[in-house]
């Protein structure tokens, strides 16, 4: 007998003299709780968004669609990038006016080859105002995670207010839980027992959101 044939012996055991629930998980777990704190505009929303984004140290841009091409080409240029890993769905205008060399997400690539990649460029599945909060899915304007955890710099794209949803009960109804989430609230950080704050240990120093209005 394995190990866990005995673990399982003695849970069922255990559950020997207890009574069959036939009550749906939906139904015991109660869905009572707020869907959202307040009431909000969609313009107050995204504001929010903003600034729990600045809180938690991201640094955050405006522009209108059309102004996309012209932003993403000032923000790599102002960081010195000359490689720019690109996912396979990113729409290619928003890079058009940008001079850094686009590095494509190969599934080949270590994670050596994409620290060498100076900055990324993604899009993203939904973005929560009340927790400041990015949430990627691995869809083609996003790319497979690890490519927005090892570069040091993230350029995340928010189309809003489409996007934008006040609370983490709302994203949760619009993300599908069978693909690969990746939930970001401001740059990789951590603290040690001093609380000495340390940025960049799991994930990019600098994460820079663009609010994307129209298009």
């Amino acid at each position: 007998m394995s190990s866990r044939d005995r673990i399982l012996g003695r849970v069922r055991r255990a559950l020997a003299d207890v009574p069959d629930d036939e009550t749906p998980y939906e139904r015991v777990v109660g869905r009572d709780y707020l869907r959202e704190h307040g009431e909000r505009t969609a313009g107050r929303t995204v504001d929010l968004l903003a600034e729990n984004l600045a809180d938690y140290r991201a640094l955050v841009h405006r522009c209108a669609d059309a102004e996309l091409p012209e932003l993403l080409a000032r923000l790599l240029a102002a960081r010195g990038s000359r490689t720019v890993l690109v996912p396979p769905g990113l729409p290619p205008h928003w890079l058009a006016a940008a001079a850094a060399t686009r590095v494509p997400d190969r599934a080949a690539d270590t994670a050596r080859d994409l620290d060498r990649v100076d900055s990324v460029v993604t899009g993203c599945a939904v973005a929560v105002a009340e927790t400041g909060t990015l949430v990627l899915d691995g869809s083609p304007d996003q790319g497979r995670r690890r490519i927005t955890l090892v570069p040091d710099h993230h350029i995340c794209v928010v189309r809003v207010p489409g996007q934008v949803v006040p609370s983490v009960p709302r994203a949760l109804g619009r993300l599908d839980p069978r693909r690969p989430l990746t939930w970001i609230s401001g740059p990789s950080a951590t603290s040690d027992i001093e609380l000495d704050r340390v940025e960049g240990v799991h994930g990019p120093r600098t994460l820079e959101v663009v609010l994307v209005s129209g298009g």
